[in-house]
């Protein structure tokens, strides 16, 4: 690792140089602010993540929420991406110029994303006269240059299109405007005016509501945990030294330029903790532990690691809902449990086995948000190992990915069956059938992705898909009738869903079979034909 490690380290001073000197052109869309299903996301280095931009998404945050009457505390967090630090001080500065009442970390360090929605909930569940809301400065696992800010609203969870939408507008118009109407407030009287915050206290003192912690002590299970240069350090120390866990933090490095990291399957930097390639220095040492985890830098995914390796995050996702489901005597039976159209049938089938009520939707968290706010779904989970589920008396928790509970939840699981996660899902698919699930990119010009998103069923070439009847092709998502952005075909033992990229010159297709190796291959032959 150490040897090509300086072949993928970043100037971290020409990122922050690039940060401040760097203006966008509003008229060239790539340098535009574009909020996709996890907020603005970009690079200072291509003009895309700089300091006008911060400027101009926090103030159409301070305006958009004002418009709604959010006029409560506003919850700060931030990752440890070499950007992070520089845009919390230019949001401050907007804050504290529009004189909004702004909450951050009590000791001045990071805050992992499920600790802000956390804050959010527990704030309004208070029966504060005045809502709080949240900002998030991470782009989750992107590489090391890369900057990230999200917004979640007062139920916690990343904000929908319709925040999203006017967010964008207006901060594109700010940009366009020349930043007329941003109201900023010095650096070092914004960082005064912020009230310190102990994120992390309120959420570890608070884990026992959502994870039965008691259970993980007595077992004495040996647990390791590495938070891949992440804002979950600090949690995790707390989590070890609260309930006495038998708990080995083996990497404590917090550099932005992450030289630690051994490069993703494409020879890149990400902070992936659902990527084998990434995971590799934890892999390597797994055997010294019962468990070991995983976190990205703003910990909202998920990585578990047992004597198989690392679980993929579709296996693990089942065996969370199975054991929730049969685990959690006080949830009402009428919780219904989402997921994505993209992830794994064999959870349709351990719903099935259940009696539960699936949810399914469009790809991105955001579509279980009120869901878990409201308390009708008992969890929502995706295929990139993002997901959160209900305390165990059946309140919200976090209503935006939680890859702590997560990863906490596995060792529950360990300590109360004595089953490692592994051994569950083979279980699992000795139920219900054994999945060979699989993504394929494909390169596509504007013109053709444009094509796949405005496919409708009747477009469909095919009624038989790798020699089974097609059960259904659609459009909208089942449960909650939103578009997907592209088609899903389904057949007895087999699907495929085909979508293009929302930020790349890219068609995705996923396709998953119940029959084998070869079945799956013909199911993407087919699929593909549709590009």
């Amino acid at each position: 690792m150490d040897e090509i490690a300086p072949k993928y380290m970043m100037n971290l001073s020409k990122l922050l140089s690039a940060y401040k000197s760097f203006s966008p052109n509003p008229s060239v869309p790539a340098e535009r602010v574009t909020f996709g299903t996890s907020g603005h996301r970009g690079s200072s280095l291509t003009r895309s993540f700089n300091r006008d931009h911060i400027l101009a998404i926090t103030q159409a945050v301070v305006d958009w929420r004002a418009g709604q009457g959010i006029c409560g505390p506003l919850y700060v967090g931030k990752d440890t991406h070499g950007l992070s630090d520089v845009a919390m001080d230019t949001v401050l500065e907007v804050l504290a110029g529009n004189g909004v009442v702004t909450r951050v970390d009590a000791a001045g360090g990071y805050t992992p994303t499920p600790l802000v929605s956390h804050a959010i909930l527990a704030h309004n569940r208070s029966g504060a006269d005045e809502l709080a809301d949240g900002l998030i400065i991470t782009p989750s696992h992107n590489p090391p240059e890369d900057g990230g800010i999200k917004y979640n609203g007062p139920d916690g969870g990343p904000a929908g299109t319709d925040a999203t939408g006017w967010i964008e507008n207006r901060a594109n118009a700010l940009l366009e405007s020349g930043l007329v109407g941003v109201k900023t407030s010095p650096r070092r009287m914004a960082v005064v005016a912020a009230e310190p915050w102990d994120y992390v206290a309120h959420y570890v003192d608070s884990l026992p509501q959502v994870v039965d912690m008691a259970a993980i002590a007595a077992s004495g299970l040996k647990l390791g945990v590495d938070p891949m240069g992440g804002s979950a350090l600090a949690v995790w120390d707390a989590v070890a030294k609260v309930y006495g866990l038998n708990l080995e933090v083996v990497n404590r490095q917090q550099d932005p330029e992450f030289a630690f990291m051994p490069p993703d399957h494409d020879g890149k930097i990400r902070m992936d903790c659902s990527s084998p390639a990434a995971m590799a220095n934890l892999l390597e040492i797994k055997d010294r532990f019962d468990l070991a985890f995983g976190n990205d830098p703003d910990a909202d995914r998920h990585g578990v690691v047992d004597v198989a390796g690392l679980m993929n995050p579709n296996h693990y996702l089942a065996v969370c809902i199975d054991y929730l489901l049969s685990h959690r005597p006080t949830w009402p039976a009428g919780l219904k449990v989402g997921k994505t159209l993209v992830s794994s049938s064999i959870i349709d089938r351990v719903v099935a086995g259940r009696e539960r009520a699936l949810y399914e939707v469009p790809v991105g968290f955001k579509w279980f948000v009120e869901g878990l706010h409201t308390g009708e779904l008992a969890f929502g989970g995706e295929e990139s190992a993002g997901a959160s589920f209900l305390t165990l008396d059946g309140r919200p928790w976090s209503t935006d990915k939680d890859g702590i509970i997560l990863c906490l939840l596995a060792a529950e699981i360990l300590a109360k069956t004595g089953k490692r996660p592994s051994e569950y899902y083979s279980e699992l698919t000795s139920r219900y059938g054994q999945p060979t699930y699989q993504r394929k990119d494909f390169a596509a010009t504007p013109e053709q992705k444009l094509r796949l998103k405005n496919l409708k069923p009747a477009d469909i070439p095919f009624r038989e898909l790798a020699g089974a009847p097609v059960l259904e092709a659609f459009t909208t998502a089942a449960g909650n009738g939103a578009g997907i952005g592209g088609v899903k075909v389904t057949t007895k033992n087999g699907w495929f869903a085909a979508r293009p990229s929302g930020t790349e010159d890219l068609c995705k297709i996923y396709a998953e079979s119940f029959v084998g190796s070869e079945h799956l291959a013909s199911i993407f032959e087919q699929a593909e034909s549709l590009l």
